[in-house]
């Protein structure tokens, strides 16, 4: 799930049209998660096709990628790689916590209570690499790049904006900011009308962008010590102590300069934490990678969704059709700018 820094960090909400002409690292499996857990029927079972193959993914990645190509983003997806050996009680927790939540699933399934079969289908999203695969097939026929990383994809799209290479990081987890992106984009893949939890009440949820430098300055903090509150907090790496939420966390690291004096000072118990700080500090990222957009290949995408996981053709060739829209309306304002 990543830190949630939301307590005590300001975003700036932002539309998707202020971000035209800029390219931005999307935390891949971030997104395709979003996708699998969010694009469900009414008793959370995933979209599948008459073979039973969730296509929910496939699905999501195509609609919001086609939402970003319209408005003139440039989108890379990029993917996590091998997990860092201090994620593996993370990951052990997760696969539990779906295994509970499908067998919630199926209880309220069979007790009639759909919205809580919902939100617990929800939490059993599993992706494959078959599922990833796909994906990677959609956005090669979209003329998208996508990059695989070393470990981290956050990491990764971090390292690519701190280079200059893209504008900015997007993903939901803050931890993007603690790889030392420069700009964190939120929502991009999320955006849309959200429907609250037990609540006929919706939200707009919106894209938002925070920038490391305004964040740490706004907090009176240096990049270290925002890393050394994650980690006493807890991220995907580390337990951290339990009771400690981002505000008490950056109390502490604030009064006694750095986490490490407040872990001494106040004898709190957190393992390995140079090891984890390193993570963050230190990551694992790879320059071994080719940012270049490519026309779309409609009919690839045609024969991909709509024969093979038989999506309706109409609405794949409207989506279409308004990603070219958007292209020759701006291939016009740059040929008008010259006259």
């Amino acid at each position: 799930m990543g830190i949630d820094f939301s307590g005590i960090v300001e975003a700036r909400p932002c539309q998707l049209k202020d971000l035209k002409g800029r390219a931005i690292a999307i935390d891949g499996y971030n997104s395709l998660y979003q996708f699998l857990s969010s694009i469900r029927q009414r008793d959370g079972t995933p979209l599948m096709d008459s073979k039973m193959r969730v296509t929910s993914h496939l699905s999501g990645a195509f609609q919001r990628t086609a939402s970003l190509l319209e408005v003139g983003i440039k989108p890379i997806y990029v993917f996590d790689g091998k997990p860092n050996p201090l994620k593996a009680s993370t990951l052990a927790d997760r696969r539990q916590r779906k295994e509970k939540a499908k067998e919630q699933w199926q209880e309220a399934l069979e007790a009639g209570d759909l919205e809580t079969a919902r939100i617990k289908a929800q939490q059993t999203s599993k992706l494959t690499r078959e599922m990833v695969s796909q994906a990677k097939d959609l956005f090669d026929f979209m003329g998208v790049p996508w990059v695989d990383a070393p470990e981290e994809g956050e990491a990764q799209a971090s390292h690519m904006a701190r280079k200059g290479d893209v504008y900015a990081a997007g993903s939901q987890d803050f931890d993007a900011l603690l790889f030392g992106t420069p700009i964190l984009i939120r929502n991009m893949t999320l955006a849309g009308r959200r429907k609250m939890p037990r609540r006929n009440v919706y939200i707009d949820v919106v894209p938002e962008t925070l920038t490391l430098q305004d964040t740490l300055d706004a907090l009176d903090v240096t990049l270290e010590q925002l890393i050394d509150v994650g980690v006493i907090m807890g991220t995907d790496f580390n337990e951290g102590v339990k009771g400690i939420g981002p505000k008490k966390g950056l109390k502490l690291v604030k009064e006694y300069g750095s986490g490490e004096a407040a872990i001494k000072a106040k004898k709190l118990d957190v393992p390995g934490f140079q090891n984890v700080r390193n993570v963050f500090l230190k990551p694992n990222v790879t320059d071994d990678y080719e940012l270049e957009w490519k026309s779309m290949d409609p009919g690839a995408i045609e024969d991909l969704l709509c024969d093979d996981y038989e999506f309706s053709r109409p609405r794949i060739q409207s989506t279409l059709g308004k990603i070219a829209e958007g292209e020759k309306a701006r291939s016009q304002q740059s040929l008008d700018a010259w006259f």
